[in-house]
Formats: C-alpha cells, sequence, structure tokens
C-alpha cells in the first residue's frame, strides 16, 4: 500500500465539518470525513471535489452514535489507509432533549465525548507510526459552564440540555488535556478548540426557541461555517503549531480554559468511566 499522508475529519457533511474538509482539500491534502448518511456523503464529496479540484477526498460511513460503528470506522481506515496524520474529532450533538446513544449512553455524553474517546484510542497506533502527527478535538467555550457531575453523568435524575452539552465539551478538553501528557515524546500532538459561534442548524435549532429580541441580538453574533472551520484547519496543517500540545485555541490563538479542565483527578476518573463505557480493550 503506497504510503499517504491522510487527514481524518468526523461530521462532514455539514456546517463546520463540511467547510473544514473543504478547506483542507484546497490546500491538496488528502482528507478522509465521515457521514451517517451515505448518499449524502457522496454529494458532499462530488462537491468539494468539483469546488476544489482535489480528487483525494474520500468518505466513511460512521454513526457515531454506536460504538460499534465508531470501532468498524477505525477497522476500515486501518484497512484502506497506512497512516493517519491528522484526526479531527469535529462531529458533535446538542440534543433538545435527553436522549440515549445506540448503547444506551445520554447522547451529549455519548457523541460528544465517548466516541471521539474511543476513535483516538483506537487509531493512536497508526497516528503514532506515523509521527509528527495531530489530535484535534472540537469543544467550545460552553465548557467554562460546564462541571462533571460524577454522580449523575448521565442526567439521569435532573437533565438540562447545555448543561449536559457543556459538561461533554469539558469532558473533551480534559481528554484533550490527558491525552497530550501521554503522548509526551511520541512526536504526536494533542489540542482542542473553540470554533465560535457559528450558525450551523444545530446552533439556529436552539436560536428558535429564544424569544424574538433575544433570537434577534445573538443571530448578529453567529459567524459562518467557513469561519468556525479556520481554526481547525490551521490546528491540522500550520507549522507554527508543530510542537504545541495540551492548548485550547480560539481565532487561531492559544488561549486560557476554565480551571477545570486542568483538574488531573478528574481528568484520570473520567479516563477509567470512558475506558469501561467502550470497552476499549475489548
Amino acid at each position: 500500500m503506497a504510503e499517504q499522508r491522510i487527514i481524518l475529519v468526523t461530521g462532514g457533511t455539514s456546517g463546520i465539518g463540511k467547510e473544514t474538509v473543504k478547506q483542507l482539500a484546497a490546500t491538496g491534502a488528502s482528507v478522509v470525513f465521515t457521514a451517517r448518511d451515505e448518499a449524502k456523503a457522496k454529494q458532499v464529496r462530488e462537491e468539494i471535489i468539483k469546488e476544489t479540484g482535489n480528487t483525494g477526498v474520500e468518505y466513511l460511513v460512521c454513526n457515531l452514535a454506536s460504538l460499534a460503528s465508531v470501532r468498524a470506522c477505525a477497522d476500515a481506515v486501518k484497512e484502506r489507509w497506512s497512516g493517519i496524520n491528522v484526526l479531527i474529532n469535529n462531529a458533535g450533538v446538542l440534543p433538545q432533549e435527553r436522549q440515549e446513544s445506540e448503547d444506551g449512553i445520554e447522547l451529549n455524553l455519548a457523541v460528544n465525548f465517548l466516541a471521539p474517546f474511543l476513535l483516538t484510542n483506537l487509531l493512536l497506533p497508526l497516528l503514532k507510526a506515523n509521527a509528527p502527527a495531530r489530535v484535534i478535538n472540537v469543544s467550545s467555550s460552553m465548557h467554562t459552564e460546564g462541571d462533571i457531575d460524577f454522580a449523575d453523568l448521565e442526567g439521569k435524575n435532573h437533565f438540562d440540555k447545555y448543561k449536559a452539552y457543556a459538561q461533554s465539551k469539558l469532558a473533551l478538553l480534559l481528554f484533550t488535556r490527558k491525552l497530550a501528557r501521554d503522548l509526551k515524546g511520541t512526536g504526536v500532538t494533542a489540542n482542542a478548540l473553540h470554533p465560535g459561534v457559528v450558525g450551523t442548524e444545530m446552533t439556529m435549532r436552539n436560536v428558535r426557541g429564544m424569544n424574538p429580541v433575544t433570537a434577534f441580538v445573538f443571530k448578529r453574533t453567529l459567524i459562518s461555517p467557513a469561519q468556525g472551520a479556520e481554526t481547525s484547519v490551521y490546528l491540522a496543517t500550520s507549522p507554527e503549531v508543530a510542537e504545541v500540545s495540551g492548548a485550547y485555541f480560539d481565532k487561531k490563538k492559544a488561549v486560557p480554559a476554565s480551571p477545570l479542565a486542568d483538574d488531573k483527578e478528574s481528568a484520570e476518573k473520567l479516563w477509567d468511566i470512558a475506558e469501561t463505557n467502550v470497552m476499549l480493550y475489548k
């Protein structure tokens, strides 16, 4: 199998993910994106190839709300490509009410944290073998509103959609920083980012629930998906951050994160819980 540099992006058919794939393809990179809907994936692939002229754009069908699907996706990557140089865990959800994944896990926790945790760990051998390599996790400034509620991690006793989302994004940041510590010296870096408040369909579902005045003001602050993709693309391609690991970025700059993101005890406990939930070593 020919040696090939690959960038893998989860959730590439809409919003920030689609723009990330498009911008990376425009640089000439070989890009693979995941999608739940194969018909939509084919359409997006053709659109991006036509727009960028880069035929090195591929897709894999993967449902991040299913741990079995995440495992199958990782297996497909290993079968089809000899290495990965960048993994961008982009896909995320913000459900309007409490939902569970196919595995019976609260959906924010399952898709925003456990799926990236599992996919990253399964692909780490390929990343290490092709170092220098990068792991990039799309978090959110909402992580600052989060707190890891170990007593009710899945919101079974009390559920608030924003708290559940914020907790999942804080969990992703805790994972990123522990991963960066664990990967020190391997040539693989791990960083997280806030893409900005982007006018995606996920955001607009929440805007539609606001009162008209609040919604009008809020919509004026939104940035485009193309703008929201810029920091992910920067972290994936810029030589300026080749040696940076464990940082949190906003607008292509490393910025302070919540102090809770540096809680090593919580990071270790969360990692243990994640390993149990995803049966990492199954």
